[in-house]
């Protein structure tokens, strides 16, 4: 099992930046892909920003250009550094990450954390 904290979320204006954290714990090297995805009132979770064991990362298009993920491996972190923030960014961005092989993988989420952007 892994259990995920997310930390980092805040009231920021739009054009701001702001860095997101998670930390990992339990078997975090049996970890595929960890990652952020975000809610937004009324709208259904999205992919934020995902990276691979072997570092691959992932992006949505929305977000492409402006947001960075990295992961810390020695120190189990993954991080997301959202810059030039729009009001549109505004949501709860969860820490989820899987493990395991198909059709055994298991999936794993913080507990939220809100990011509020001001115009």
């Amino acid at each position: 099992q892994v259990q995920l904290v997310d930390s980092g979320g805040g009231l920021v204006q739009a054009g701001g930046s702001l860095r997101l954290s998670c930390a990992a714990s339990g078997s975090t090297n049996a970890i595929n892909n960890i990652g952020w995805y975000r809610q937004a009132p009324g709208k259904q979770r999205e992919l934020v920003a995902m990276i691979s064991s072997g570092g691959i990362t992932n992006y949505a298009e929305s977000v492409k250009d402006r947001f960075t993920i990295s992961r810390d491996k020695d120190k189990n972190m993954v991080y997301l550094q959202m810059s030039s923030l729009k009001t549109d960014d505004t949501a709860v961005y969860y820490c989820h990450a899987d493990i395991g092989l198909d059709p055994w993988r298991s999936y794993y989420w913080g507990q939220g954390t809100q990011v509020t952007v001001s115009s």
